[in-house]
């Protein structure tokens, strides 16, 4: 309820108790994806392809303390738990894959 109203921290805390209590938490629809703001989508494609926060902080001119918070919300959003999740979340776009062509 906290995430469908837009207090993710409040959702993030709540979702934290409820796996300490054992609780098993649902999972989320596959369209959480369209949620992603771009710079979390840009993150997250960065974190996926093996870059560390502070990588990706010098690259988007960012801490890597706001990366780490982008990606704590990228997590969230496509219901994963670290960044071993993100190639199955998302997977190489078509213009991802095309070789660079050689001058």
């Amino acid at each position: 309820m906290f995430a469908e109203i837009g207090m993710e921290a409040f959702a993030e805390r709540a979702r934290g108790e409820l796996v300490t209590a054992g609780a098993k938490l649902r999972q989320h629809h596959l369209e959480a994806r369209e949620d992603l703001t771009p710079q979390e989508e840009q993150i997250a494609r960065l974190a996926r392809d093996g870059l560390s926060n502070p990588e990706i902080g010098t690259q988007l001119f960012l801490s890597p303390r706001t990366v780490e918070w982008h990606l704590h919300k990228v997590f969230g959003k496509l219901g994963i738990d670290s960044r071993k999740g993100l190639p199955a979340a998302l997977p190489l776009q078509e213009r991802e894959r095309r070789p660079l062509v050689e001058s």
